[in-house]
């Protein structure tokens, strides 16, 4: 332990402390911005570029940014006096002297990091006032949308991109004053291998990375009176929904968020949940094909539009790898195409398809030309968490004040099984649920497989179903999923199964999702509501949804069907790596 003082109260911090993580043991709160704090993944973002956080230590002549000073014996440190505090004022001022003054229309309003020091220090007026930067907008992709003008190079995306999910495609281009994070040579987003996670997103502190805003679309849908708008949720949506409320992180508000919707003017609210029950009866089916008739193991889960494309672009030697599922969203949409319009004795063409997902991945994905059926997209508008928060902030709904209401039942029944798909380590256990009783013809009485579970980046489990011992692994974040697939390609791995989720914590911490400013706390408090959402329902199986056995029985026929092959799975396309 080190002895230490700071602003003349004395304690004691372990070797390595940094200076910002000490003055927090003594509520003193310095100002950062770059500053990003991952460390359930080994990583801290250190860059130390904002200079926001500078701070005073004794017998030193400059400044030292806090964030990344390590504490020694015996160090005097003040955060109070007037050269600190200058300095730090001094440094925001410069940002916003560069930085767009349309703060009342901005994406991030109310939301920026900058934004928000700029009203702690009081700053009033712009002092240093001359040339800007003045680069178009990037509006190339279905999902993202890049403004190098609001860009304060914090490096907290590249930190992102390069670091958790090792994609590579931000970095510092140009230098001096033009200096900005985007792709090499400045290329368009779309142009690159951009897997459209929106990682960066979620950890922007400005509007220089936010995603497509579709909300005027459904608008324009929801009052087109000669379409019939239907909306699908995913899981992981109502544990996260009412943050934009208020609400504690890890509220479930399911039963809210319907009555919101049908509130909205919504024709039909389905559950994705449905398409997860859905997924599950192909992906088991496909598992327990492979496993016993020697097909490519292991079977990589195929659910999340980020992964299958970092996989195309890294990794399209091993496209034989993955489940040829379609995601839920996608699956669902098909069936609302098909099954659905025939119900209802409707022209699919009439039919609108929202998707309300936690991902800017599910954007691109809708678009993907291999998931559509006679050149009409299953989906049709997605629209994240956020997005879906503004268009009900938009109409004064009063969220925490709502009935609760439930699903459309034709396809908005779902299983506990279905609701795990929100967290990372749901997909492979809900497949389990579902593959042990088709393998061993028994009844699964603990469903809970507790070994599959956790917020470690990679983990592993053994299920033993019957005389086979189902070995698994887990990955969250394409860091994690690029080492599992090294080993693939080196002959190494030793797994029968294997899901990926891009994002850390799976679906919970979308892109698409509330902000969580690099806070894992509150993405686990959505796991937890997650696992508590499976644990209220009462049938926990996918298998056991009887709107999902009707579904086949009337249409589909059985799973791996050449009908399900036809609107529920699809194939891989190699990407060039940019």
């Amino acid at each position: 332990m080190l002895n230490i003082k700071i602003n003349n109260l004395d304690l004691q911090v372990p070797e390595g402390t940094t200076i910002l993580d000490a003055t927090k043991q003594v509520n003193i709160k310095i100002p950062t911005l770059c500053h990003l704090n991952l460390h359930e993944f080994g990583i801290v973002n250190q860059t130390a570029s904002c200079r926001v956080c500078m701070v005073e230590v004794e017998g030193r002549p400059a400044l030292v940014p806090s964030c990344s000073e390590i504490c020694t014996d015996g160090m005097v440190i003040r955060t109070d006096n007037i050269r600190s505090i200058t300095a730090r004022r001094m440094a925001v001022e410069l940002l916003l002297s560069n930085h767009p003054y349309d703060c009342l229309v901005c994406a991030k309003n109310l939301e920026c990091d900058l934004q928000a020091l700029a009203q702690e220090l009081g700053i009033r007026e712009i002092r240093f006032k001359g040339e800007k930067m003045n680069y178009p907008k990037d509006t190339s992709s279905f999902s993202l949308v890049k403004d190098p003008n609001k860009c304060v190079m914090c490096r907290r995306c590249e930190t992102m991109c390069n670091d958790i999910q090792t994609c590579g495609i931000l970095s510092a281009v140009n230098r001096g004053f033009d200096v900005f994070v985007g792709p090499a040579f400045n290329l368009d987003m779309v142009d690159t291998s951009c897997t459209y996670c929106g990682q960066c997103v979620a950890v922007c502190p400005t509007a220089a990375l936010t995603e497509v805003n579709n909300t005027d679309k459904v608008w324009d849908m929801l009052n087109d009176p000669k379409k019939h708008v239907v909306v699908q949720v995913a899981p992981a949506v109502r544990v996260a929904i009412g943050e934009l409320f208020d609400m504690p992180a890890g509220t479930i508000s399911t039963g809210k968020m319907v009555s919101s919707l049908r509130g909205l003017g919504f024709d039909a609210i389905f559950d994705t949940d449905f398409g997860a029950d859905l997924t599950i009866m192909e992906e088991a089916s496909e598992l327990i094909h492979r496993i016993q008739n020697g097909g490519r193991l292991p079977m990589l889960t195929s659910c999340c539009p980020a992964w299958v494309k970092f996989f195309e672009h890294q990794f399209p030697d091993l496209l034989d790898i993955p489940s040829t599922c379609k995601s839920p969203q996608i699956m669902l949409g098909a069936i609302i195409k098909t099954y659905y319009a025939e119900k209802m004795n409707m022209n699919p063409d009439d039919i609108v398809v929202v998707s309300v997902m936690p991902c800017l991945a599910k954007k691109a994905e809708a678009a993907r030309p291999e998931l559509t059926k006679d050149e009409n997209s299953n989906v049709d508008i997605v629209i994240t968490t956020r997005e879906l928060g503004l268009m009900l902030k938009e109409a004064a709904v009063d969220y925490a004040g709502l009935p609760e209401s439930d699903f459309d039942s034709i396809l908005g029944e779902s299983t506990g099984a279905s609701v795990i798909f929100g967290t990372t380590g749901g997909v492979i256990e809900a497949a389990v649920r579902t593959a042990y009783e088709w393998i061993t013809n028994e009844t699964l009485e603990k469903v809970e497989f507790e070994q599959l579970r956790g917020f470690e980046g990679i983990r592993e489990g053994h299920v033993q179903i019957g005389d086979l011992n189902l070995r698994i692994g887990i990955a969250h974040g394409l860091g994690n999923a690029r080492t599992l697939l090294e080993e693939i390609q080196a002959g190494t791995s030793h797994y029968d199964a294997i899901e990926i989720m891009a994002c850390p914590g799976g679906c919970i911490g979308g892109g698409g999702q509330p902000y969580h400013h690099g806070d894992m706390e509150i993405i686990k408090k959505r796991q937890a509501a997650i696992y508590q959402e499976d644990r209220n329902k009462v049938l926990r199986k996918s298998h056991e949804n009887p709107y999902i056995k009707k579904l086949y029985d009337d249409f589909l026929g059985k799973p791996n069907s050449h009908k399900a092959h036809e609107l529920l799975h699809t194939h891989y396309v190699p990407k060039e790596k940019i």
